[in-house]
């Protein structure tokens, strides 16, 4: 029966009798929906699971995936039709299973996740067609009318193989018209030809760099894994200078070698300048980049190239790992400890997690690289899951750098100064042998926070529970969080005083004004994110940097993501301290992480290298166990804690977070959610409670944290206690499983 007859039956609705013989099928649209809609298929059209296809959802059309058979929950008489199938690749059954995965584990819409591996939506349409145009072999030109631009055009066309109209109208200067009526005529003929793949494909012949021992025997192990087949977890675990991006390539080339995709994972792929480089060293070729700075129209030539298979290598942020992947063969999550990898917002989930799944619902192999892995891939490596590859020593004739601890209690910097005199005479000694230094000071702008000295105000951001920041170099205040900014006054805006406002605390501007006036002669450069926004900016300050156009490098976080500089061999950490404090369950190993990352940039060169930390606190487990270069023991403390507390990896954690525009709205919501939390043994909900943030982006938060242990389903734990609760409309409640951030 056809959709139209079914549609139109409403005098056959109420007849036992009356039954719908034509096919259904589910569809799945991209939208945070309860799950796909049943359809009918027209008559004459044929669609399989994973087609592509528009359908008519409301009022509206809307493009979907055929996800599976229907469900059949709807009358048949009531369903409507399919409207065409998209002319694109259809997605795979594992990229589908991978969706349902992630909805399911992030309890998140099934639609919401499908988003994500449909972002581009013109890559769904017919790629446009390119014309080239030849001489007809078989036209006699003696009896067409000749005109010089047609001479020219045939000359041409003579001499070239097939072009395009545009080359032929530069080279020759005919019009248009001129080529149309030689097609009409019958003396060129137009030829419509496929588009060509946007990417060339790697040059596998290229000599791979010298390895040692050590990474030959580590490159050999991970390309038997991917060899032997299957799914494997493979940790990378080397330290900072080791060689890591060398000995991965190794499995990439052999996956490639097969024929099969790759997708790499960067935490910072706008960043990673360096990385892309070396990958064009290696294989000869531009990667297809997949984040945020990549534009519309490349965006939709990479997601078809994926799609169709032409793309072999992806390199990307998290959400590159959702795209229609044609014949994925291997994975690759480098720096698998960066929180970068968890996304916040919308579906939260973590990209080193999710890549672990895809991998074994695809049954091919992954490889976790990092020098400080986290304690949930110890974790697993220490129960067998994972395996487990080693690179004790840097490579060639570079060595780690020594860890000198200065306690700012003692060595004092000048007041309103965070340079001490011990690290002082360091940076001059450093520049004195010609050699470069790097300050780290996870702090951007000018200061942290701006108050009266008359009155005590203190500028707050009106959207958010946070201080404005200052950036003086831009004359303006500006919140991190929602990035709100205002000018920056000249008078306290509560009681009017002029000159006494003051800054509190420094941020790597003020550093930079310390450091210029204590090294006039130097040549000193700021980076941070708000200076470096992109591969361009990356690529243009690693060259300064290399080109020793650069004596003192200041930066935040950004600086400690796998930078290559020979020449610079003093690194030197203004506030080792800064987020060791707080109450986040991984400030800890955070804090570890991400100085010995940032120490790890020191003497990778033939040129020994210095770390300074400077802190308040030298006994503290955090700067001792840098210092002392013993990462296994400052793990072994942290995963007991973690083991005595039942927090992970030794037990689960999730957060409810329940926001609105009207505070006594969601105070209501998350009070009565609390009235009906769960309990039990091995099992503990905290809260409702204000979060650290309590005002974000205009919106009002309240946050409730479950531990459980780890035999605890979570997910359907959280489910029951909500069924139970209803919210209005006005007031929103998000999961989030296996939560990193505690604001």
């Amino acid at each position: 029966m056809s959709a139209a007859k079914a549609t139109s039956g409403n005098l056959f609705a109420n007849d036992p009798a009356f039954e719908v013989t034509a096919q259904t099928v589910s569809v799945l649209p991209p939208l945070p929906l309860a799950g796909p809609y049943d359809y009918l298929v027209p008559e004459g059209v044929s669609v399989a699971p994973g087609d592509f296809v528009e359908i008519p959802l409301g009022r509206q059309t809307q493009r979907g995936v055929v996800w599976g058979d229907a469900k059949g929950d709807v009358d048949p008489a009531k369903l409507r039709e399919i409207l065409g199938v998209l002319p694109t690749p259809p997605m795979d059954d594992v990229t589908r299973k991978f969706i349902d995965w992630v909805s399911a584990y992030t309890m998140s819409p099934q639609g919401a996740v499908l988003r994500m591996a449909m972002s581009v939506p013109d890559a769904l349409e017919a790629p446009k067609p390119i014309f080239r145009f030849t001489l007809n072999p078989e036209f006699d030109v003696s009896g067409l009318r000749m005109t010089p631009p047609r001479k020219r055009v045939l000359a041409f066309l003579a001499d070239h193989p097939p072009m395009e109209q545009g080359d032929i109208l530069r080279e020759t200067g005919a019009g248009a018209s001129v080529v149309k009526g030689l097609v009409e005529a019958g003396a060129v003929q137009r030829l419509m030809v496929t588009p060509p793949s946007p990417f060339d494909a790697p040059d596998l012949d290229i000599p791979r760099p010298d390895l040692s021992a050590e990474q030959n025997e580590a490159a050999d192990e991970l390309c038997a894994r991917l060899e032997q087949g299957g799914f494997s977890c493979t940790l990378l675990d080397g330290v900072t200078g080791s060689g890591k991006t060398e000995v991965y390539f190794e499995p990439v080339r052999a996956a490639l070698a097969k024929g099969q995709q790759v997708v790499v994972l960067l935490p910072e792929i706008a960043l990673s300048a360096q990385w892309l480089q070396r990958f064009r060293d290696r294989f000869g070729v531009e990667p297809a980049l997949w984040h945020s700075e990549v534009g519309q129209a490349r965006r939709r030539d990479t997601w078809r190239a994926v799609a169709d298979g032409s793309a072999k290598l992806v390199v990307g942020a998290r959400s590159a790992l959702f795209l229609p992947y044609h014949d994925l063969g291997l994975i690759v999550v480098d720096e698998e400890h960066e929180h970068a990898f968890k996304q916040e917002d919308g579906v939260m989930y973590h990209a080193r997690d999710m890549a672990v799944t895809r991998a074994h619902l695809g049954n091919i192999p992954i490889v976790l690289a990092s020098a400080t892995p986290s304690l949930e891939t110890l974790a697993n490596v220490e129960a067998g899951r994972y395996q487990h590859v080693q690179l004790g020593s840097r490579h060639g004739v570079a060595v780690l750098p020594s860890v000198e601890i200065i306690d700012i209690r003692q060595d004092k910097p000048q007041r309103n100064r965070w340079i001490t005199p011990t690290l002082k005479k360091r940076l001059a000694e450093t520049f004195a042998n010609g050699e470069q230094a790097m300050l780290f000071l996870n702090r951007r702008g000018y200061a942290p926070l701006t108050l009266c000295r008359a009155c005590g105000h203190r500028f707050q951001c009106p959207n958010c529970t946070a201080w404005l920041v200052e950036h003086r170099a831009w004359g303006k205040l500006q919140c991190h969080h929602c990035g709100y900014q205002a000018k920056a006054p000249d008078a306290c805006p509560s009681c009017g005083a002029e000159g006494k406002l003051a800054p509190c605390g420094p941020g790597v501007e003020r550093l930079f004004e310390e450091a210029v006036e204590t090294f006039p002669d130097i040549r000193v450069e700021v980076a941070t994110s708000d200076n470096i926004m992109g591969p361009k900016a990356a690529a243009e300050l690693i060259n300064r940097v290399h080109n020793h156009e650069v004596d003192l490098l200041i930066g935040t976080q950004i600086l400690a993501k796998g930078y290559h500089f020979p020449m610079l061999t003093l690194v030197g950490v203004v506030d080792a301290d800064l987020g060791l404090a707080g109450g986040d369950l991984r400030a800890a190993e955070r804090s570890y992480q991400l100085l010995t990352q940032v120490a790890g940039r020191a003497g990778r060169g033939d040129r020994p290298g210095t770390v300074i930390l400077q802190t308040a606190d030298p006994a503290n487990r955090v700067i001792k166990a840098i210092a002392a270069g013993d990462r296994d023991a400052f793990n072994a403390v942290e995963l007991s804690q973690r083991m005595t507390h039942g927090m992970p990896p030794h037990g689960r954690l999730a957060a409810l977070i329940i926001s609105g525009k009207k505070e006594n709205e969601v105070d209501e919501a998350a009070w009565r959610i609390g009235r009906v939390a769960p309990r039990g043994d091995g099992l503990m909900v905290l809260g409702p409670a204000p979060a650290p943030l309590s005002l974000l982006r205009g919106r009002y938060r309240r946050r409730f944290m479950i531990r459980a242990d780890k035999g605890v389903k979570m997910q359907a734990l959280i489910h029951e206690w909500l069924s139970k609760v209803k919210t209005p409309g006005s007031v929103r409640v998000q999961v989030d499983i296996d939560p990193y951030s505690f604001m």
